[in-house]
């Protein structure tokens, strides 16, 4: 997607600290503020008795000069990467609550690309995935998210054209690029469509298309099936459950404990993305009906 600009070493360790969640760059500001502060404030080394002893002496002095410096310094950019971290994580969960707020809205056309690959990368933690937002640049063939899970990897490429489909071209660089990096899988999501060689090159491939409505549906199944944690169990299941009978349609159930079941989407395998029957007892019953 968008590429980004030659920026200083201290942009770079703000970027790289705000990909973290923010409670891990609170935890490196605090780490290298003890570190550092304790080398700072270190007694200093006796007058050298030769000239031999001059070079230690200075390389020492200046070592705790850059400590004193540093102390203040790297903790401070920690802090500012771990505010936009978190910033960035509340800005993704409205972008959630707005898609699934407005099932029948055009509201992925109107958000700006940055805007939809948070809520890209967002959809894909609510399945569980570990994500790195790449933001498209480097040498990576415009990888725009970098996810992991269960020991695999996998690459995932925005497209946010309302006016265009994506064509097969993109999918062929995506497939490259999976090969070269050794991805278990890959995803090219846009907020219009695909053209038909795109659909038939990605088919029987490791590639799955993912368009603006497909996307919709994906994220509210998503946001569904994955409770708040500071939602009890319980009353997850009963909104899972109301929402089921809002949509009109009468949940079956399971066929190992006989509970009631809920929709949910598949978050890995063959079947990712596709929505199911899950049983409202998991993890304790892992009953499932197809059938959606």
């Amino acid at each position: 997607m968008g590429r980004r600009k030659n920026s200083s070493g201290a942009d770079a360790i703000v970027d790289l600290v705000a990909m973290m969640p923010w409670w891990v760059g609170v935890a490196l500001a605090i780490t290298f503020y003890v570190a550092l502060h304790a080398y700072a404030t270190q007694a200093a080394p006796s007058t050298p008795k030769d000239l031999g002893q001059f070079g230690s002496l200075a390389t020492q002095t200046m070592l705790r000069t850059l400590a004193s410096i540093g102390q203040y310094l790297l903790p401070f950019m920690c802090l500012v990467g771990a505010a936009i971290s978190a910033i960035r994580q509340r800005q993704r969960r409205k972008l959630v609550d707005t898609v699934t707020a407005n099932p029948t809205a055009n509201v992925i056309d109107e958000l700006t690309w940055q805007q939809f690959e948070r809520l890209v990368g967002e959809s894909f933690r609510l399945q569980g995935y570990r994500v790195v937002e790449t933001g498209g640049h480097g040498a990576d063939g415009g990888v725009d998210l970098v996810l992991s899970r269960d020991g695999e990897k996998h690459l995932v490429q925005c497209k946010q054209w309302r006016a265009f489909k994506v064509g097969v071209d993109v999918v062929r660089q995506l497939y490259g690029v999976m090969a070269a990096q050794g991805a278990a899988s890959g995803f090219v999501v846009t907020s219009g469509r695909f053209t038909s060689e795109a659909i038939a090159f990605a088919q029987g491939r490791n590639v799955q298309l993912i368009d603006g409505p497909k996307l919709q549906d994906w994220i509210r199944q998503a946001q569904r099936s994955t409770p708040s944690a500071a939602m009890p169990a319980q009353r997850a299941t009963d909104t899972d459950t109301s929402q089921a009978q809002d949509d009109s349609a009468s949940p079956p159930t399971c066929p190992r404990c006989a509970r009631p079941m809920v929709r949910r989407v598949a978050g890995k395998g063959d079947n990712v993305g596709r929505a199911f029957w899950g049983c409202t007892g998991y993890p304790g019953c892992r009953g499932t009906r197809s059938g959606l």
